[in-house]
């Protein structure tokens, strides 16, 4: 048996409601992170994703930011904000335990202007995001932190590095923050399996007909625990929803362990 698990940045849930009930019937992800949901709890549209088979954990707030697990198991929740910083609330994250993982949605801030307070927020953020993942890690569960983790992590993960030189996402800091946590021991599912792989995105810009000339950056990233990795069977990125009309700028990447259901 095995279990699927599946991140992606909607840009808007209501906005793209009717492109995601048509992937979520035809693809059937056991799991999906959501982030850039873009609305309360309260306007969450809960029912549709229901009738689907979906419960549903949301942190969200009024026209930005916003995170939701979506689960075809009942969810048992975890956090709703990541620990660290009290005053901080920004609707980034959401942690819970479903379908035998435990599992985050997380929507690192962008970090744009690099020059401005926005970017040192987002190095703060991966920080606490370190000290919260060193902790869990050591509770020996199959996890799976999922996300927008708005970080190219390497050249090869980029059409155009030298395009990218200077932005938040690209940045030396960005990038040691985040391999920060693979050295803990957390894994980048998709370069566990495809190490060498290039022209593998997540995001094009709306802007340059990017999606169409294929100018985009991988920085939806589904980061493992050891005892999940170890269960990794495959992981792979659907292109095919950004392809249509009214899509959001990210696409969904998706995951298949070896666990065992529950009851």
């Amino acid at each position: 048996m095995s279990i699927t698990v599946a991140s992606w940045n909607v840009n808007s849930i209501r906005a793209r409601l009717p492109l995601l009930c048509d992937w979520l019937e035809k693809v059937r992800p056991d799991v999906l992170l959501l982030q850039e949901i873009k609305c309360t709890p309260e306007t969450f549209p809960r029912e549709p994703l229901e009738e689907l088979g979906y419960n549903s954990l949301v942190c969200g707030e009024k026209g930005r930011n916003g995170v939701a697990i979506l689960s075809r198991f009942p969810i048992e929740s975890l956090a709703l904000r990541l620990p660290g910083e009290e005053e901080d609330a920004e609707a980034r994250f959401a942690e819970a335990f479903t379908g035998g993982l435990r599992v985050a949605s997380l929507y690192v801030p962008n970090g744009n202007p690099v020059e401005g307070p926005r970017f040192a927020y987002k190095l703060r953020w991966l920080a606490r995001l370190h000290r919260h993942a060193e902790e869990v890690l050591l509770e020996d569960e199959c996890l799976v932190f999922g996300g927008d983790y708005n970080v190219i992590p390497e050249p090869q993960d980029c059409y155009d590095p030298a395009a990218w030189e200077g932005d938040a996402l690209y940045r030396p800091e960005s990038r040691r923050a985040f391999r920060a946590l693979l050295n803990l021991g957390l894994y980048d599912a998709f370069r566990a399996l495809h190490p060498d792989q290039t022209g593998a995105y997540t995001f094009w810009d709306y802007q340059g007909r990017a999606f169409q000339l294929d100018h985009g950056i991988r920085i939806d990233h589904l980061l493992l625990s050891p005892q999940a990795v170890d269960r990794l069977e495959a992981v792979w990125i659907d292109r095919e929803p950004r392809g249509r009309p009214k899509a959001s700028d990210h696409t969904p990447i998706l995951a298949r362990l070896a666990l065992s259901r529950p009851a």
